[in-house]
């Protein structure tokens, strides 16, 4: 599957459009990586146990999107967004989109 940002393909044509397609993980912190953090708080620093959380969280969003695309027989999904949002106290949700096509 082609997954880019752009509205286009280099060298490549669109023989239809799909419609849009998504996916989304919301994810809650650990009581344990909250300390951690706390502590890298304290000391300053890169909070590597929250960078490791979004970046599952991004990574499982992307493969739901790919997932929507690939049932609806799509061969790349156009002009993708990620947009993020937090829900309650302690979970955050990343949403992420695109319009999915059928190359040429």
């Amino acid at each position: 599957m082609i997954v880019v940002t752009q509205e286009n393909i280099a060298n490549r044509s669109i023989a239809q459009t799909l419609g849009t397609v998504h996916g989304q993980s919301i994810r809650a912190r650990h009581i344990g990586k909250d300390i951690l953090a706390g502590l890298r708080n304290v000391v300053g620093g890169e909070i590597t146990e929250y960078s490791k959380l979004m970046a599952e969280s991004r990574q499982q969003a992307m493969d739901r999107m790919i997932a929507h695309a690939e049932e609806k027989g799509a061969d790349a999904i156009l002009a993708v967004r990620f947009t993020t949002s937090m829900l309650q106290q302690g979970a955050s949700e990343i949403f992420i989109y695109g319009t999915a096509v059928k190359l040429a």
